[in-house]
């Protein structure tokens, strides 16, 4: 593991920036007739978030029954909920979603 300085760790620290998570989760209309249609427009919609530059991760979950997604946005707690309340399966009740202020650095990305 690698070895960090108090002075490299401060300079590190005040480089975090905001940033807002969100978890979406299934509700028992996941399960309707007509839900994978809107969840293909759900999807759809990630890419535009994505090629927009809104969110920096969005990654679908699969094999659990409590959890569907994870992003991590790079704007406002307020914005992202604009985001999340205009989504088509939110809109339709499919999911739902839990909205956390966070902190990271900046440049962080998936390998």
């Amino acid at each position: 593991m690698a070895i960090i300085s108090d002075e490299y760790f401060r300079e590190m620290h005040n480089k975090l920036k905001d940033y807002t998570i969100v978890l979406i989760k299934p509700t028992p209309k996941r399960n309707d007739a007509g839900a994978d249609a809107i969840i293909f427009e759900h999807a759809r919609k990630n890419l535009a978030i994505s090629e927009e530059g809104l969110a920096s991760i969005i990654c679908p979950v699969f094999g659990g029954n409590n959890l569907s997604g994870v992003y991590i946005f790079n704007v406002s707690v307020n914005e992202v909920q604009r985001i999340m309340d205009n989504d088509p399966a939110v809109k339709a009740g499919i999911f739902i979603y839990e909205i956390y202020p966070c902190k990271g650095f900046p440049g962080a990305s998936l390998a």
